[in-house]
């Protein structure tokens, strides 16, 4: 700093120093010190001087505290030829850079302490995204090119277009795609000074996002994030941390790299650390801990997932498995455990493993109860419990108790007979040759594919094989659906990254079956969702007391006014918010849980009013409506794939993903087929006994029968081995996978080496 400095000079004499270095020559202080007033000077203390020798380590302590305690915790060691700064401040010596002192929480980005202060540790920014306000870019500015615009002719619309045309010298008629590319960035993001008023066009872009901050309506955000994608943050690039936290490493791997890795590579990096003496005091235990619990997640079949994987990508049997890992670390004794279908998205080879785990649990003092329908894990139980005899109605009954063996030789136990063999899946006698022409994956890279090119031959079934984590899902549901419904349906989906689909000329519609819920509230039910309900209703409303009464057939709706019960807008049931509690549903006083008013309810076929038939099951509405075609014919195809025991007014929040799948199955099969349909089910055996499978392959190979193509991806080896064609990928999970390991029949697949799916399916046919 300029000055004379005399208070400082005073101040360390009057501290007891005699010596300073100022501006690099050391000063006795007991001279006179002056200093030029308009120069620049340091000045710094002199707190010991010494020579090093033994017995020196008391005094040597002591003048370094004195030293940082003048220094405000840095000291300047010159050892003759130059100077050493030490510190003890989480500051760098040099350009005096600060961050905070490192903790468990700067590591972890839901923590202010950690994470990135742009994202809050999200590692992402919700944007708008061109792709989605722009989804056709065939159309013109004047035809609606961008989507959240629409085809406005509000004047703002057309006087803010024409205005940029003419003062940017471009046709407003022009499709987007023809558009130059600096015209396109001057509508997307805007620019000044677009009239000579200083007026300015604002940009689509920064519009929405203005009007997305400022909306206090929960309906007009979810609108614009119609709009919406998300974006790797731009500060952390993704990586979630504060740059501070990402700079401390752990042999040479930042957090995040390591994250970023697989279980089972991970595990393989910290098998392989070797620790110097000093590391092994610091951190030995924690190294030990971590080793395991990799271990116990790579025995439950996880190994292909990255710790980075956010939680909600995960699937219910993935969630599961982890929790079933933490357990395991816990080596707690005398637990009872319950786990619901853990074999769920296993293949045969990780359901191998995952029984080890089980049983590991079982020897360490536990109970283990499971629900399962996967074949292994009944044969693993030291005791089987067999409910039935039906399902719904007919269900509810232990029908048998003992081991698998016992269970075998039991006469009523449907379970007992698939493990005997007395009932089986069969192997069918030849596999379909197809209508020679194929739908093909060109340059898949999603993920972890390996830029690999797939064909699917059409007029078969096709199963999508390979060990957990090998890219099936994403080959099959992030593709080739989403690609085939962009072009086929005009939808709107982002595929994952493809060079191509070849083969499209061959299909004229895909239909993606899934596990999802036909509804999201209580009024959605099987008898809505398959159409059902309105041939119903136009029933009721032909009858002579409903025609006498002029009662048309939205009387019978409980979705209209009119017919329904108005206390509780025809639900039956009524709604108590409880606000921060979940919402408690109390039976309507009025209706009594019948959803329609009492003079609706006076119309009756065959004695039974519109309430009483959506309370009938499928198995009872089939022979009472066996006399009008367009009705029986529904219910013919609800009770083929299963659901006979199903109530036709049964409310969709009630119903499992594998009933909801079977439920627009059914609603499939009973349209007229054009027999060019892409079918695409992702594990439809989810939650299905041996019985259940029997009837959904039945149904679905009558599918591919009509000539229509089947594609399931599938782990259930009594659905792989009734394929005409199989793709396996793999050979491992994650990084491990994303290639084409078998392609063929079943039959073929055995005689592939490095094929896991054939190996099982070797035993499997033998038998």
């Amino acid at each position: 700093k300029k000055g004379e400095h005399r208070d400082v000079i005073q101040r360390i004499k009057k501290d007891g120093f005699v010596r300073a270095r100022i501006n690099g020559e050391v000063i006795n202080l007991d001279e006179e010190v002056q200093l030029a007033k308009n120069k620049r000077h340091n000045v710094e203390v002199v707190v010991d001087r010494l020579v090093v020798k033994e017995g020196l380590q008391t005094r040597l302590s002591d003048s370094v505290e004195t030293a940082l305690a003048q220094g405000e915790g840095q000291i300047i060691v010159h050892d003759g030829t130059e100077d050493h700064i030490f510190s003890r401040q989480l500051s760098c010596t040099h350009c005096g850079i600060s961050i905070p002192e490192i903790s468990p929480r700067s590591f972890s980005f839901n923590s202010p302490q950690g994470a990135c202060s742009n994202c809050d540790g999200l590692g992402v920014l919700l944007e708008f995204d061109e792709e989605l306000l722009v989804p056709d870019d065939r159309l013109s500015l004047i035809d609606g090119a961008i989507a959240a615009w629409g085809r406005s002719r509000s004047y703002w619309y057309l006087e803010t277009i024409h205005e940029l045309a003419a003062d940017y010298d471009f046709d407003v008629n022009l499709p987007w795609a023809r558009l130059p590319a600096r015209i396109k960035k001057l509508i997307l993001q805007g620019s000044e000074a677009v009239r000579g008023d200083g007026a300015y066009f604002e940009g689509v872009m920064p519009n929405l996002m203005r009007r997305y901050h400022e909306t206090k309506s929960d309906e007009m955000r979810v609108w614009m994030e119609k709009y919406m994608a998300e974006h790797p943050c731009p500060q952390c690039g993704g990586r979630r941390l504060r740059p501070e936290s990402l700079a401390v490493l752990f042999h040479e791997h930042s957090i995040d790299q390591l994250t970023d890795k697989t279980i089972r590579h991970l595990d393989e990096f910290f098998q392989s650390v070797k620790l110097e003496e000093q590391e092994e005091i610091i951190v030995g235990r924690v190294l030990k801990e971590v080793r395991q619990r990799l271990g116990f997640l790579n025995n439950v079949g996880v190994g292909y997932l990255t710790l980075s994987r956010s939680a909600g990508s995960l699937s219910g049997g993935e969630a599961q498995r982890i929790r079933l890992a933490t357990q395991i670390g816990s080596s707690l004794m005398g637990v009872l455990y319950i786990l619901d279908e853990p074999s769920i998205g296993l293949h045969q080879r990780d359901n191998d493993r995952l029984l080890e785990t089980l049983k590991n649990l079982r020897d360490m003092g536990n109970t283990v109860i499971v629900v399962e329908h996967d074949e292994e894990t009944i044969r693993s139980a030291d005791y089987v419990i067999d409910l039935g005899p039906g399902a719904g109605v007919h269900g509810g009954h232990v029908v048998a108790a003992g081991t698998p063996g016992e269970l075998e030789k039991h006469p009523k136990s449907i379970t007992g007979k698939y493990l005997s063999g007395e009932r089986r899946i069969y192997v069918p006698e030849k596999r379909r040759p197809g209508n020679e022409k194929n739908l093909g994956v060109r340059k898949a890279r999603e993920n972890n594919l390996q830029n690999i090119d797939v064909d699917f031959p059409l007029g078969k079934f096709i199963c999508v094989t390979g060990v957990s984590g090998s890219g099936k899902s994403t080959l099959v549901n992030e593709i080739l659906y989403k690609a085939t419904a962009n072009k086929l349906h005009q939808g709107r989906h982002i595929p994952g990254k493809h060079g191509s689909i070849v083969g499209l000329n061959h299909v004229d519609r895909v239909i993606n079956i899934d596990q999802e819920p036909i509804g999201r509230t209580p009024r959605s039910n099987p008898a809505t969702y398959t159409g059902l309900f309105t041939p119903i209703r136009e029933l009721f409303s032909n009858l002579p007391e409903a025609k006498a009464r002029g009662y048309k057939p939205g009387r019978f709706s409980f979705n209209v006014h009119g017919g329904r019960c108005e206390n509780c807008e025809g639900a039956g049931i009524i709604k108590i918010e409880m606000h921060f509690l979940p919402d408690v549903y109390i039976t309507c006083d009025v209706c009594k849980g019948r959803r329609f008013n009492r003079e609706t309810l006076e119309v009756k076929y065959k004695t039974k009013n519109i309430f009483d038939v959506l309370e009938m099951t499928v198995e009872d509405a089939v022979p009472f409506f066996e006399n009008i075609p367009v009705i029986h014919r529904k219910l013919q195809t609800l009770a083929e794939v299963g659901l006979e025991y199903m109530r036709l007014g049964q409310a969709a929040t009630t119903l499992s993903g594998g009933e909801a799948q079977r439920v627009k199955l059914s609603t499939e099969l009973s349209k007229r087929s054009t027999g060019n349909t892409l079918y695409i089910l992702d594990e439809p055996t989810t939650g299905l006994h041996f019985e259940d499978i029997n009837r959904l392959l039945n149904v679905l190979h009558s599918l591919v029968e009509r000539g229509n193509t089947m594609v399931v991806i599938e782990h259930n080896l009594d659905v792989i081995k009734t394929a005409d064609h199989i793709i396996d990928l793999g050979p491992e999970g994650g990084d491990g996978g994303g290639r084409i390991i078998a392609i063929g029949t079943p039959e073929e697949l055995t005689r592939i080496s490095g094929s896991h799916t054939g190996a099982y399916l070797k035993k499997i046919l033998k038998s």
